[in-house]
């Protein structure tokens, strides 16, 4: 069986055992390999017996293990005493309970049993006794009771890391080619992903502009998400194609069906390397208007991607990734030699830095947040370094010290008040007065420091915002969020998260204008601005800076140098006339169809 494009069925195809699932493709391309089933809350250990001369040393492992983990939940009980006072308080009551669970508890009780009458390893005795003790928090009917399930399993958790002694790295030994399966990836999870050994990936949540699908982009894995009922009966194992364009999986593929997608890959790879020709090529329309291209960048490690891509520079450093899959939070002179190494590595040009982002999808266990009701719209972004200023003045620090070695901008997320930039400002200018004091050689003059547009209060507020800003960078996947109310990572209302309803445009508009007016640079960095076909309209609204995932730079480029400036305004202007979406959607289409015939 064949699968063309297009074709859909979840059913088993008639004389194989290939099946077919459909979903959001979030990062394009065809991957081939071995599937691997990740289970975030799960930590393989071994399983044996113990020599009865050995149980006491293993009763002495354990205490160990109870001991570090006691100290290390102890150092974030401190760290929540810092937090807002209902933050913390709820954190606390929460630490607490923790605490409690490795004091005498039945956990630890339970688990002393095992190691002396069963035998047991201790990490073997610690998922048994967890197990146990949530089976029987299932039975009962009290919804408080069954919500401490997921504690218990975090101190266990913690307790098996502690014994195994090696840090929770899920994909660390995972051979090439391998095709990861999964009910969710956080960006955490993405983070740790090599692209050296994992060729795609698919999950069963999800929406098209989670950060997790942004990460996939920017790292170049094929991926799709919503894939609803995909891991229904799956084991590990298998032979899965992942068409991360077309938004389809495929398992247990027959021969015919490996084979198509083969040569499918190989023509998606060719695409990929004529656009490469591109590389030194300037980005300027059919009319002479020169558009700058800067690459967003996830992790270090796509530093080699964004040079092989041509950009002029580093339009977003999403500086998330520093604080992710840690206990600690990173010392300044940790971020410092990360900062100035990508510095050094762009020779001369820019690197945009946001500061920490975290909130959200975006979790840092080491910052102690405690998520509301609705992260999204709690403690996060700039919010957060406020509240907590001595990781914003750990980070400037960084940054400024960092900006001796090359050109850097500051760049602050989820700005909503003129305030909140003035603070920013005034701690920035404490931090310079430190390290002038400190003898230490840092960024002069200042660099300059810009404001995040995503959040309509913002964009609505850009004239004020304007004039204390030195850029503006719009975010369009937040911005559309918080304007339709839509949850981007939520596969179950994606089809509803549209960046061309007419109330997100005028948005854009509005910020782009009010930049225009104040003289100062204004550039697009959400998903919108590597995707070719909003290049037109962008250009046609007056922005002439984009950043986005170093992958997507060629085609965008592509798409520019077939452009009549000109034109696209005048196209512009008709959309933004316009109250409907579909609408909308139509004139955008037409227009960049009629300009693919004229090129053709």
């Amino acid at each position: 069986m064949i699968i063309e494009p297009g074709q859909q069925t979840n059913e088993f195809a008639a004389g194989t055992e290939e099946r077919v699932f459909d979903g959001l493709g979030v990062s394009p391309g065809v991957a081939i390999g071995c599937s691997h089933l990740h289970d975030a809350g799960c930590v393989n250990v071994p399983e044996f017996r113990l020599a009865k001369e050995q149980v006491e040393a293993e009763k002495t492992r354990f205490t160990e293990a109870v001991a570090a983990a006691s100290a290390q939940i102890g150092k974030l009980q401190q760290k929540a005493r810092g937090l807002p006072a209902s933050t913390g308080e709820e954190l606390g009551y929460l630490l607490d309970a923790y605490q409690q669970m490795l004091k005498g508890s039945r956990l630890v009780r339970g688990v002393e049993r095992r190691i002396g009458e069963d035998r047991l390893n201790a990490e073997a005795a610690v998922q048994q006794e967890i197990t146990q003790i949530v089976q029987g928090f299932a039975s009962m009917d009290d919804a408080y009771l069954s919500a401490r399930m997921e504690d218990i399993r975090e101190v266990g958790r913690r307790l098996v890391r502690n014994l195994t002694k090696v840090p929770y790295r899920p994909f660390s030994n995972l051979p090439k080619n391998t095709v990861i399966l999964a009910e969710e990836l956080t960006p955490a999870d993405t983070a740790l992903l090599d692209p050296a050994n994992v060729a795609g990936f698919a999950t069963v949540l999800g929406g098209t502009a989670s950060h997790t699908a942004i990460m996939a982009r920017s790292l170049g894995l094929p991926a799709v998400v919503g894939m609803a009922g995909m891991l229904t009966g799956r084991r590990g194992g298998q032979q899965v194609i992942i068409d991360g364009s077309a938004g389809k999986v495929i398992l247990s593929p027959s021969p015919a069906t490996v084979a198509y997608y083969r040569r499918k890959r190989a023509e998606f790879l060719r695409q990929r390397r004529q656009l490469q020709r591109l590389r030194k090529i300037p980005a300027v329309t059919l009319d002479g208007a020169e558009v700058t291209l800067q690459a967003n960048l996830e992790l270090p490690a796509e530093i080699d991607s964004v040079l092989a891509s041509g950009a002029q520079g580093v339009g977003l450093l999403r500086t998330e990734f520093l604080y992710m899959n840690r206990d600690d939070l990173p010392t300044e002179d940790e971020q410092y030699v990360v900062l100035s190494t990508l510095i050094q590595r762009l020779g001369g040009r820019s690197l945009t830095i946001r500061t920490l982002d975290a909130g959200g999808d975006k979790i840092a266990p080491a910052l102690g947040i405690v998520e509301g009701p609705n992260p999204a719209l709690g403690l996060r972004a700039i919010r957060l370094a406020l509240k907590r200023p001595e990781i914003l003045e750990t980070q400037l620090a960084a940054i400024l010290r960092a900006g001796a070695h090359g050109p850097v901008r500051i760049l602050i997320p989820m700005v909503t008040s003129v305030s909140e930039l003035l603070a920013v400002r005034g701690i920035l200018e404490t931090v310079e007065r430190r390290l002038k004091r400190r003898h230490i050689a840092y960024a002069l003059p200042l660099p300059p420091v810009g404001t995040m547009i995503e959040v309509p209060g913002a964009a609505l507020a850009a004239d004020a915002l304007a004039w204390h800003s030195d850029f503006f960078a719009i975010g369009t996947n937040d911005l559309t969020q918080y304007t339709l109310a839509i949850d981007r990572a939520d596969e179950a209302v994606s089809s509803l998260y549209d960046p061309l309803h007419p109330a997100v445009l005028r948005l854009v508009q509005f910020a782009t204008e009010a930049a225009l007016r104040a003289r100062i640079a204004v550039s697009v960095c959400g998903e919108v601005a590597g995707d070719p076909r909003y290049t037109a309209l962008l250009l046609g609204l007056g922005i002439r800076d984009l950043s986005m995932a170093a992958a997507s730079l060629p085609v965008v480029k592509q798409r520019i140098r077939s452009l009549d400036l000109v034109a696209a305004t005048r196209r512009a202007r008709v959309i933004m006339d316009q109250s409907d979406s579909a609408r909308i959607a139509q004139l955008l289409d037409d227009f960049n169809g009629s300009v693919m015939d004229e090129a053709i």
